[in-house]
């Protein structure tokens, strides 16, 4: 029987397609061994290996960013496709919320503080990574030396919340002696660590954003978040060779805070993985003696 490995790569909001994906999957009744998943990847990959049930990680997600804490953030106004503020009191408030949030990275070592991000990452579960139904790994980059670490065992909450700290926007967490950010720093697609589970053969669920369609920079946040977009499209790139398939969700012009289309993102990641059925049958059936026999030919393509 193969053994279905999924990775799962970051984007922020634009992960919440990972939800749609899964939830094709497991309406075709196709099995999964194994998921990777890095920042948004690791948290719906998680959710997804505790509960087992797409619907439920869904819904789960949903009731987190409904949370007070979650909504106090504003984090549509960080995207740049939020919406023209339309009157005068919009435009003061916005100027006064940008420029405290500057004042706090000058400061500190995030724009959102440590006490906020705790209560954020509270309400995902309190597990070991290791009693998960499902086998799970989550990426994260080891701050001081630069290594991506694939989290095998541990404490879920602590693990997630190191995989998806976004640098400058959630702040370092501590994991033993060692500082972790965001895995998409070193790691964007985890095709490579999912077969680290014992995958033998890798969907990868790619939703970084396209380079080529940019809107007009206005501060320098936004300069920080398109210079790490270029980045983690080159790594992805090549990542991304290591999969046998490849699914890549109609969401790369939105931004990793677009979160109010989280409906729209879902459902797109529903239309790509339909699409793609037939080929996922395909690599489902596929002897893996002839599976290793192509990626032993591919190696001498590339």
């Amino acid at each position: 029987m193969s053994k279905l490995g999924i990775a799962l790569g970051g984007g922020g909001a634009r992960g919440l397609a990972h939800i749609g994906v899964l939830k094709v999957l497991e309406r075709e009744n196709i099995p999964i061994y194994a998921i990777t998943g890095c920042s948004m990847g690791s948290v719906v990959g998680g959710l997804y290996a505790y509960l087992q049930n797409a619907q439920d990680v869904e819904d789960y997600i949903f009731d987190i960013l409904s949370n007070p804490v979650v909504k106090e953030l504003d984090l549509e106004n960080l995207s740049e496709n939020k919406k023209e503020d339309d009157g005068l009191v919009e435009k003061i408030t916005e100027f006064i919320q940008n420029r405290v949030a500057a004042l706090r990275a000058i400061n500190d070592l995030s724009i959102i503080s440590k006490e906020t991000t705790k209560k954020i990452f509270s309400l995902l579960p309190d597990t070991k990574i290791e009693k998960l139904p499902i086998k799970f790994s989550a990426i994260s980059t080891n701050l001081m030396n630069g290594e991506e670490v694939n989290f095998t065992s541990g404490n879920f909450r602590r693990v997630i919340m190191a995989s998806s700290a976004i640098p400058g926007i959630f702040p370092p967490v501590k994991i033993g002696s060692a500082l972790y950010i965001d895995g998409n720093a070193a790691e964007s697609v985890p095709v490579g660590k999912v077969k680290e589970l014992g995958a033998d053969r890798v969907i990868a669920v790619d939703v970084t954003r396209d380079i080529t369609i940019t809107s007009p920079l206005n501060n320098a946040i936004e300069v920080v978040f398109r210079a790490q977009d270029i980045s983690t499209y080159h790594l992805s790139n090549e990542r991304l060779k290591g999969a046998d398939l490849i699914l890549k969700p109609d969401v790369k012009t939105l931004s990793w805070a677009d979160f109010n289309y989280a409906k729209d993102i879902i459902k797109a990641g529903e239309n790509e993985t339909e699409k793609m059925l037939p080929k996922i049958r395909e690599l489902i059936d596929k002897n893996y003696y002839l599976l290793e026999f192509e990626h032993f030919i591919d190696k001498f393509k590339s």
